[in-house]
């Protein structure tokens, strides 16, 4: 399967709350893992965790990739397409 064109040409902008999901952090809320947008750098959380804050972020916006913002993974995950990469 070739790679989705929004996995393609993913940017790859600095992480707007590099210290945790920026709603969670707001709120006083908790995480499991971090998700960073692709398109605006949004750091949002898992769909293990409470809130989903990630999927929330795409739904409101449509952007399409967010990236593993845990240390030492780097997989791309694509909403629109349902494509990993």
């Amino acid at each position: 399967m070739a790679m989705c064109e929004h996995l393609s040409q993913a940017d790859d902008p600095a992480a707007k709350t590099p210290e945790g999901c920026e709603e969670c952090l707001a709120t006083g809320s908790r995480w499991v893992h971090l998700r960073r947008c692709l398109e605006c750098g949004h750091v949002g959380c898992c769909d293990s965790s409470p809130n989903k804050h990630a999927t929330k972020h795409f739904h409101e916006t449509t952007h399409p990739v967010i990236q593993s913002f845990e240390p030492g993974e780097s997989w791309r995950w694509c909403f629109v397409d349902n494509q990993m990469g």
